[in-house]
């Protein structure tokens, strides 16, 4: 998909560090905006009832999702799927500043793989356990349902894709989905053909760049209970 990199540089107005992902020419992501990654956590735990919780994440990135995951006690456990090795050598060698936080905590595991492979062709989040299913599925890797890193990932977004991912979740489960577009009505619509209960949130947040606001798009999406 192109050279990943990962640039840490000072911010002039605020004097303090940031930190960027870059994948080629494209920002994937800056440590000066994450009220979206939080709110993809969030929003999404915040529709499964109960405890001893199950969680996946597609996509660590800088870590924010993850780490708003394990800051909710109901979890039990965290895996983090995430395609590409370096972004988690980043976490483990502690270039990042959620990284040592992240691989302390032993209700977490950062795993590679490809996560659209794993839904769409493994058809398991767990390669240890083919029928492991999990209370919710929160995911953060392409820009949107319309914008995705690589062809390949299209697939996901349509209802039979979705329809695979909602029969990884337990009856009244979550899937969550953070997109940098506003909301699309087909792709609420291709939620709506697989579960039971949709809404968008749009998650406005101060832009320090522009010196006004910006928004982001988390879906969440609930299975029938059982």
């Amino acid at each position: 998909m192109g050279e990943i990199s990962l640039r840490r540089r000072r911010d002039p107005a605020s004097g303090e560090d940031v930190h960027e992902v870059k994948l080629g020419d494209e920002f994937l992501m800056s440590s000066l905006f994450t009220a979206g990654e939080i709110a993809l956590a969030e929003l999404g735990l915040a529709e499964v009832a109960g405890s001893g919780l199950d969680v996946v994440v597609g996509g660590l990135g800088l870590g924010y999702t993850a780490d708003a995951v394990l800051k909710d006690a109901r979890v039990r456990s965290l895996t983090v799927i995430e395609a590409l090795g370096e972004v988690i050598d980043w976490h483990e060698r502690g270039l990042v500043p959620l990284g040592a936080g992240l691989t302390a905590d032993p209700r977490c595991r950062l795993a590679r793989g490809d996560f659209f492979s794993l839904v769409g062709d493994s058809r398991r989040l767990d390669p240890d356990s083919a029928d492991r299913r999990f209370h919710a599925v929160l995911v953060d890797i392409d820009h949107s349902p319309e914008h995705v890193l690589h062809p390949s990932h299209a697939r996901f977004y349509r209802p039979d894709g979705l329809r695979v991912l909602a029969g990884l979740l337990h009856p009244g489960g979550v899937f969550a989905l953070w997109s940098d577009d506003p909301p699309d009505e087909q792709f609420n619509s291709a939620l709506g053909d697989v579960f039971s209960a949709t809404e968008a949130h749009v998650v406005t947040f101060g832009n320090q760049l522009t010196g006004g606001t910006s928004t982001n798009t988390v879906y969440v999406a609930r299975t029938p209970e059982g």
